[in-house]
Parts: structure tokens; sequence; C-alpha cells
């Protein structure tokens, strides 16, 4: 071989080898590909949770019945008794979630249907056929605010169940007391039918409260279930706080901390002193007869009576009043006659009522009467905040 020729191949081959050097070899773009499939998530399929689940036995009423989808959204739900009965809902803004629109009813068979479209197109549904609680009893509440009523600072808000409750803190859960602006309070069980939630500290004047007794269809306990819903919505009033001082024979009225009249009385005499402490006041009367045999002294006894009153305010269930008392005008101011009432001149007595409401304060101080218990009408404000938070819920 000559050198020229020799050359020339060298030449050819590492041409060669140079295109070879920069050309991609054609199975290098399907691998790239796979790659990027293999690293990109792909679509999964819309995943249904129903509440409760499928074969669900004894599923308290009351209890929410819901959908719930991961990787989708709801397209459709419904409920449909054995009759046939539709029971509708609504799905959340984001579609994720479906709510039943009603409580069910007692010791009823049921059958829950649920669609979803996923992420990845596909549209799924899931069903659960179950059967709601049959209670061995159930029971009503009342609460002693009236809807609309607007109220004194000192309002408790009392519930009182027509049997035995057992599972107190589910009966509280299904207690709602919303107040704005935000309020303090807590629930403080006094029997096993008698809960009461009061605030902190007063009430602030202005205030909005809604009250909700939402116990049907709740387990509370021992086979007993709520049997009707409650509501209420109250407003706070003007504070007016009365005090009234055995010692100086006086009622001071305050509105919104201001004092606006001062006015002579007679308390409870030595033999029948009025207790001592702070009352809300709970209901008003116009043209009232003072018994005593309503709280156990008969009228023939010696200190026994029945009165008619013009104007009258409960403060306690023991019998404790304010009252016009035109009988007793010559004492008022001077000394305590009265069987424990707080006696007021005609005029006076009219001017406090048409003035006051349901849930004002009066203190009564320097009475020479025991203490007045926090169980003695709404006389909630006697328990210190630190003892009242504990609940009693023991068994009563």
């Amino acid at each position: 071989m000559s050198r020229r020729l020799g050359v020339r191949l060298s030449l050819l081959l590492a041409g060669g080898l140079l295109v070879a050097g920069c050309t991609s070899s054609p199975s290098e773009p399907a691998a790239e590909e796979q790659e990027q499939r293999e690293t990109t998530p792909q679509p999964e399929p819309a995943s249904l949770v129903l509440e409760p689940a499928e074969g669900a036995d004894s599923f308290a009423p009351g209890k929410p019945v819901t959908v719930t989808v991961r990787n989708g959204e709801i397209t459709e739900a419904k409920i449909t008794s054995a009759d046939g009965t539709l029971v509708e809902g609504e799905v959340s803004e984001d579609g994720t979630t479906w709510k039943a629109g009603e409580k069910l009813g007692y010791g009823k068979t049921y059958t829950l249907t649920a669609s979803a479209v996923g992420a990845d197109g596909a549209s799924v549904t899931e069903s659960s056929t179950f059967t709601t609680a049959t209670p061995d009893r159930t029971v009503n509440v009342s609460i002693n605010v009236r809807d609309g009523e607007t109220v004194g600072v000192g309002m408790p808000v009392i519930f009182r169940f027509s049997g035995d409750i057992s599972d107190k803190e589910a009966a509280e859960q299904a207690l709602r007391i919303t107040a704005e602006p935000e309020t303090e309070g807590a629930f403080h069980w006094f029997s096993d039918q008698w809960v009461t939630w009061r605030p902190k500290d007063y009430w602030k004047s202005g205030t909005t409260v809604s009250v909700r007794a939402g116990i049907y269809g709740i387990d509370l306990g021992g086979g007993t279930f709520g049997r009707e819903d409650k509501a209420v919505d109250m407003t706070i009033g003007d504070k007016l706080v009365a005090v009234a001082d055995g010692g100086s024979h006086q009622l001071t009225v305050s509105i919104n901390d201001k004092q606006v009249k001062k006015m002579p009385i007679s308390m409870g005499k030595p033999s029948s002193p009025t207790p001592a402490g702070t009352y809300t006041v709970m209901s008003e009367h116009n043209g009232y007869t003072m018994d005593s045999s309503t709280y156990g002294v008969p009228v023939e006894d010696s200190a026994g009576y029945r009165l008619w009153v013009k104007y009258a305010v409960r403060m306690s269930n023991s019998g404790i009043f304010y009252h016009s008392a035109p009988w007793s005008v010559g004492d008022q101011g001077n000394r305590n006659v009265s069987h424990g009432c707080i006696n007021l001149a005609t005029q006076n007595a009219a001017w406090l009522m048409e003035k006051s409401r349901r849930g004002d304060i009066v203190e009564v101080r320097n009475s020479g009467g025991q203490e007045l218990e926090p169980t003695d009408g709404w006389s909630v404000w006697q328990m210190p905040w630190d003892e009242w938070k504990t609940g009693g819920k023991k068994s009563n």
C-alpha cells in the first residue's frame, strides 16, 4: 500500500468515527419518553367514603349522614327509605363532600347512594344500606328563654329534660349557645334532668345569643334519645342592677352602671329574713296573689298569708319577690317587717317593673338572712366561677 493511500484510509476512518460520535442512537428518544412517563403522576380514580357504612345498625338518626370523595368530585348523592321516600342533601362548593339535608327517622332502613367522577375521568358509584336506632324512650327539653326576648345581663340559659340523662357529654354537645360578641361560659348540672349554661361574667349589653337544643336523634345514654329540637334567640338589654340594703332600708337602682333612682324598702323581719345574695329576675306579674302555701307555709299558720298585690316580680322559687306593698309604706325606709319579700310603695314597684326585665340582677345585702342558694330559682351568680365550671356532671 502506498503512503498516500494509507493516509487517505486513515482520514476516512477518522471521519467515520467523528460522524459516529456526533449522531444519536435511534433508541435514545424512546428511552427518554419512557422515563418521563414513569416520573409523571397518573390521574387517579375517585374514592368515595359513605357514613354510615354498609350494614350499620342502630345508627343515631341525629348524627350527620355524609359522603366524602378523594381524587374527584361528587356528581350525585341521595338517601332512599324502604318505602321510597327520598332524602336529599347538598354538595359543598368544592364538590368533595355531601351532607343530608334533614335528620332521619327512628327504627327505619335507608340506602345511601353516591356517585363521583375521578381525576382520571372515570365515574364511580357506591352505596350503603343501614338501619337507624329504635329508642327505649325519648325525652323532651325545655328552655327558660322565650324566642326573640330581650333579657337582662344576668340571664342564665336553663335546660330541663323530661327524663334523666346519663350521657351528659352527649347532651352538652347537642346544646349550643352562640353569642356575638363571643362570650365565655360553661354548663353546670344541678340534677340528671337540669343543666344550666351561664357566662363567666354578666353578659355585655347588646349581645345577640342563639340557643339551639339539637337533641332529636341523639343518643343521650341508656337507650334514651331526644324527641324534638328546640331553638330560641335572645338579645341582652341594658344592664340593670338593683341593690337592696337591709341596713339602710333603701333600694338603689343603676342602669348601665349609672345610679338612676333610690327608693325606701322593707325586707324580711327578723323571724323571716330575706336570704342574702345575688338574685336574677325570673318573672313579672301585673296582679298577683302572694300565697305562703305555695312554698310550704299554710295560710292558716301564724306565719302564713294570702295577699293580692298589683305589681310583683319573682326572684326565687322559695317565694322571694319584690312587690308593691301599700300596707307597709310607713315601715319602708325604717324597718324590716315583711315575710321575706322586698316591699315597695306601689308607684316605686310600678317604676321598677317598667324598667326591668327577666334576667336583671337584684343584690340583697345586710338582710340578716342565710346565704341564698344557687339552686333557688335562677340564682346562678351565687356559685363562684371556679366551682361552676367543674360542671357538676356526677349523677345527682
